[in-house]
C-alpha cells in the first residue's frame, strides 16, 4: 500500500500524460549540464565506453607506470577517433581542475540536458521512473558520490536545480567515477515548482528528512514513479520542499550519530527503494 499524500486525498485516478515537451524559439540553443572537462581514468573509461557525447580529446600525463585501464583507455580513444596527447607532468597538472585526477583528463562536449518531463515518463517496457532530486546540495564529491550510488541502485534520472547548487564539475565527474554518463540529468528553475510537475504527472515524491515520520525503509513504493529528493549539506531540505513533498522520510540510524552527509544518506535511501522494487519484480 503507497503511503497517502501528506495534506490532500490519495489519487483516485490515472493522472494524465506528459504535455509534449516545450518547442525551442529560433536562436535558442539547448543548454548542457556541464561535464566538459572529464578527471580520473574510470570517469574518462566510462565517458568513452558510454559514447553518449562527442569526446575532442583524451590527454594524459609523461611518466605513469603501465596499467590496463591506461591501456583501455588508449583503444578505446582510437576505435572512436579520439586523439590523445601525452604531455609532461608540469602541464598536465596545470590543466587538471581536481586534486586528484590520475594522471588522465578528456575535453568534451557538455552532458545533454533532458527534460524534466521526459525523465518523468515511463518508457516502453521499462521500469517506473525512479528519479533523485537535490535541494541546494553544493559540495561537488558529494554530488558525484550521490550521482555514482544512485546509478548503482537503478536511478532513472537526476533532478537539479538551476541556482544555488553545484552542477557537473570535473570534481562530480572524478567523484561520480563515470556514472554521469548513464544517468539522465534534468535541470529546472526551482525544485518546488518541478516537484508539482512530477506530482501532475503521476510520480511520488518522497523528502528524506531527519525529523521524517516515515522510515524509509517501511515505505512500500515498489510499482510508483518515485522521485527521492535529498536536502542540502547542513540545512536538509528546505520548507517550501518539505511542504511540497508526498511524504518525508527517515534513516533509522543505530549507532551513536545522528546524522550522515547527504550522498551516505542518498546511497541508503536509493538502496531501499531499489530493494522493495527488486522484492516487487519490478526493477527490470
Amino acid at each position: 500500500m503507497s503511503p497517502a499524500r501528506r495534506g490532500r486525498p490519495p489519487r483516485q485516478s490515472r493522472p494524465r500524460g506528459p504535455e509534449p515537451p516545450r518547442r525551442r524559439t529560433t536562436g535558442e540553443r539547448a543548454r548542457g549540464v556541464g561535464g566538459e572537462q572529464v578527471e580520473g581514468r574510470q570517469a574518462v573509461r566510462e565517458l568513452l565506453v558510454a559514447g553518449r557525447r562527442k569526446v575532442h580529446e583524451v590527454v594524459l600525463a609523461a611518466g605513469m607506470d603501465e596499467a590496463d585501464i591506461l591501456e583501455d583507455i588508449v583503444e578505446l580513444a582510437a576505435a572512436a577517433r579520439v586523439p590523445v596527447r601525452t604531455v609532461a607532468r608540469t602541464k598536465f597538472d596545470s590543466l587538471a581542475r581536481t586534486d586528484a585526477p590520475q594522471g588522465v583528463l578528456a575535453r568534451a562536449a557538455a552532458l545533454a540536458e533532458v527534460d524534466l518531463d521526459v525523465l518523468a515518463r515511463r518508457s516502453r517496457n521499462g521500469p517506473a521512473p525512479f528519479l533523485v532530486a537535490v535541494d541546494g546540495v553544493t559540495d561537488p564529491g558529494n554530488l558525484g558520490a550521490l550521482i555514482r550510488s544512485a546509478e548503482g541502485n537503478g536511478v532513472t534520472g537526476i533532478v537539479l536545480p538551476r541556482h544555488r547548487a553545484v552542477h557537473v564539475t570535473p570534481a562530480v565527474t572524478k567523484a561520480a567515477a563515470g556514472a554521469v554518463e548513464h544517468v539522465a540529468i534534468a535541470v529546472v528553475g526551482g525544485l518546488p515548482t518541478a516537484i508539482r510537475r512530477l506530482q501532475d504527472l503521476g510520480v511520488w515524491v518522497v523528502g528524506l528528512d531527519a525529523g521524517g515520520p516515515q522510515p524509509i525503509e517501511r515505505l512500500t513504493l515498489a510499482e510508483e514513479p518515485v522521485a527521492l529528493v535529498l536536502g542540502a549539506e547542513g540545512r536538509g531540505l528546505s520548507r517550501l520542499v518539505r511542504s511540497r513533498c508526498d511524504v518525508l522520510a527517515s534513516l533509522t540510524l543505530r549507532g551513536r550519530l545522528s546524522s550522515l552527509n547527504v550522498a551516505a544518506a542518498g546511497a541508503i535511501a536509493c538502496y531501499e527503494v531499489a530493494r522493495h522494487r527488486a522484492e516487487a519484480g519490478t526493477a527490470d
